[in-house]
Formats: structure tokens, sequence, C-alpha cells
């Protein structure tokens, strides 16, 4: 029986010739990392070891974008305790404000992560990274304390769920609603310590961004990592970042798949998830009649170039509603120099957005446009769950960078078509 690409990476990180799903393993880890929430206790762990070294200081990333620039003392003190680690043992991917962005962007967007890898970060959507052809997955602080200091973790192998994408896409739909799609039909519970393989003629043609978003959003149905077969555009993406050398799988013919998932493409229109579930998707159709006090554009998510790209294109010449709030926020520095030299900033201010510093924003209802109670808020971003982005009693609307755009300029929930 063949291995699936999942399979593959773990026992080649495991040096094992043959996996299957419910084994346990231990693997070594090509890259570790946390933020300023999760690096605290994942610090404390590894000083309670007593390494006096990290087990690869270039290894290791230590990112600041939740609550940076600090937007309180408890927030500047976590910053400072990060800071002050990564100086005590030299960590190389260390990223201070001013070159930091929001890790799941700058990670790829640097070459830190190439195909083959196997990632862990004491962050959910760690998974981002399975874009790439990586195997990439989400831990606990205290189990990221001790990687930092061993290197190796022990991992399940998780079954895996084939999710084959076909026809064309329509109009104004791209990975954001694939994803959200697919949640509708699993459920937040549906692929519970499941790996999901996305392929087939659809995923082909996307590009890395929106590969990004849907790998991004796998742990939104509890899965364990969400996984691209890298192919050439993910060679050339990875090619022009990063000098180490990448290994690529495939899955081999004969692959046992838990479930085999075929989606037809051409059914979809742009998805809105409504409160309180990313599961909870309707078509935008039935979704008009949502008037947002505030659209977010950005996270880990859709923040990236394509991102802010495609909702400029919906806002040029045009205005944000009036009294409704826009928000921008650029997943890297990298996208907003790129951002500026392309005019999309100018556009978005002129629209009456507000820009803010590559971060997370408020996309866990921390800094940078937190909720009032009763509020709604249209957002890019991967989470919409009872006080996600603020007050318990404001609601969280998930969609597309266009339908966002567009929302923010007719004051509900709709497609640039309406404009």
């Amino acid at each position: 029986m063949g291995m699936t690409i999942t399979e593959k990476i773990l026992a080649a990180h495991a040096e094992m010739d043959n996996v299957r799903p419910g084994d346990f393993l231990q693997a070594q880890v090509d890259m570790a990392l946390a933020n300023d929430i999760t690096a605290p206790l994942a610090i404390q762990v590894f000083d309670e070891i007593g390494r006096e070294q990290l087990f690869d200081r270039e290894k290791v990333a230590l990112v600041p974008d939740h609550f940076v620039p600090n937007k309180d003392i408890p927030s500047a003190e976590q910053a400072k305790l990060m800071r002050e680690f990564a100086r005590k043992y030299d960590v190389k991917n260390y990223f201070e404000v001013g070159e930091m962005g929001i890790e799941h962007v700058i990670l790829p967007e640097k070459g830190l992560v190439i195909p083959g890898d196997l990632v862990i970060g004491a962050d959910s959507h760690t998974c981002t990274y399975g874009a790439l052809g990586a195997f990439a997955s989400g831990v606990g602080s205290t189990d990221l304390g001790v990687i930092m200091a061993t290197g190796k973790i022990w991992l399940k192998v998780p079954p895996t769920i084939k999710v084959w994408f076909e026809s064309e896409l329509l109009p104004w739909v791209g990975g954001k609603d694939l994803i959200l799609y697919l949640l509708g039909e699993l459920g937040v519970e549906g692929a519970n310590y499941r790996s999901i393989e996305f392929t087939g003629p659809v995923i082909q043609k996307l590009s890395m961004d929106s590969r990004f978003t849907m790998a991004n959003m796998a742990v939104e149905g509890g899965a364990k990592n969400g996984i691209f077969e890298a192919d050439e555009i993910t060679k050339a993406y990875v090619t022009e970042r990063s000098s180490r050398q990448p290994q690529y799988w495939k899955s081999d013919p004969d692959a046992d798949y838990e479930r085999e998932i075929t989606i037809d493409v051409g059914q979809i229109q742009p998805q809105v998830a409504f409160p309180h579930s990313p599961d909870n998707v309707r078509p935008v159709s039935e979704a008009t009649d949502i008037r947002p006090d505030q659209v977010f554009i950005g996270s880990c998510t859709n923040g990236r170039m394509e991102d802010l790209q495609q909702a400029a294109e919906v806002l040029k010449g045009r205005a944000v509603a009036r009294g409704l709030r826009l928000i921008v926020i650029p997943g890297s520095p990298d996208i907003y120099k790129k951002a500026i030299r392309e005019g999309i900033i100018e556009t978005f201010l002129e629209a009456g957005a507000t820009i803010g510093p590559p971060s997370c924003g408020p996309c866990l209802g921390g800094h940078l446009g937190i909720l009032a109670e009763g509020e709604k808020c249209v957002s890019t971003s991967n989470r919409n769950f009872i006080g996600r982005m603020g007050h318990p009693e404001s609601e969280v609307y998930l969609v597309n960078p266009v339908v966002a755009a567009a929302s923010a300029v007719l004051g509900r929930i709709g497609l640039p078509d309406e404009m």
C-alpha cells in the first residue's frame, strides 16, 4: 500500500520506511515558531528543562505579531520577554517591530519554510505552510518549549481526507470561498485529527496566495494539517526565496484515503460564514441584508498581496459607505511596500480606509479594531466565534477580499456587480 504526502513527510522525518494512520512516531522538526502570546509560556518551559542552548538557533522563529506595536503594559512585557530570550540565545529568525509581519505570512515570504519541511508552531494556523507541500501543524506552548530544547516531537500519523476540486470558478470566487464551502460540508469537527489533501484541476490553477488561504483554514475543520502537492507554481515561489533544497513529495496512486470528496466549484458562489462558526456558511446572495459597522481586510488568511490587489480593484474611485469603518492591514512590510509602489495604499486611503501596521490586528479581538456591543464586522480573517473580535455580543461574518471591499462601499454585504 502506498503513502500520502503527509505520511511520506512524517516517515522521512522519523527515519522510517513506511507509516500508517494511527502510528506514533518521534519526528525531527525543521522549524519551530511562536508569537508574542504563545512564546512566553514556551520560554518558561524551555527554562525549566534547563538546556543551555536551543536545539538549533536557525530553526526557531519568534514573531511578535498579535499585540504589537504594544497596546498596553502586559503586552509590552510579553514582547520584552521574547526579545530578551531571542538575544540571549541568538535566535536568528527573531523579527522585531518594523521588520516583523504576521508570522504565517513572513515565514514563507522569507523562504524559511519549503516543500517537504516539518513545521510545528505554537499557533493553530501554523497549518498555513501546507500550501507549500510541507507538513505543518500547531501545538500548545508547553509542547513548543520542549521542541525548542530537543528539536523533536511525538506525533500520531493522521488519516487523510482527499478533496478533489473540479470545473471552473465563477466570478469573484477564490480560495477563501473554496475552503469556506468545504467547511460547510465537513463541519468544524468533520476533519478532527485528519490531514486534508487539496487536489484537482482547480487547485492546480490556484495562486500561492489562494493556497495559503485554504491551508490556513484547514484547522477550522479540526484538521491536523492541510496540504497541497508542490507543483511548478510552488517551485517558482520557493526558488526565488530559498537556497535550501526542497523535497517534493506526491501521494502514491495506491495511497489509502479515509475519505474522498469531490467538489464542483462551478456551483459555488462567493461564501459568507455567518456567526458564530466558520462552518455556518451561506452563499453571498443570502447575506445581502447584513449591514456591517466595520470591514476588516487582512490577517494570516487574506492579508497577502493578491488579497490587497483584489480589494483595491473594487475600491478604486469609490468611497466607503458613510458611518462604516474600513481597516486594512498588510501581512508584512514587503507587502506593504509593494502596495505603496502599486498605488494600492493610496487607493485604500482615498476610499476612506485606515491602514494598520503589519500585524494580526483585530483578528483575535486584541488590538486595532475591537468591536463594541452589538456591532457587526465583515472580515477576511479565519474565525468568527463568540467574542472573537471583541464584545461577546458582536458579530463577525467571514468573506473573501472582493466581497469585503464591495461590502465596505455598499454598506451591506454584496458583490462588485451591485455597485
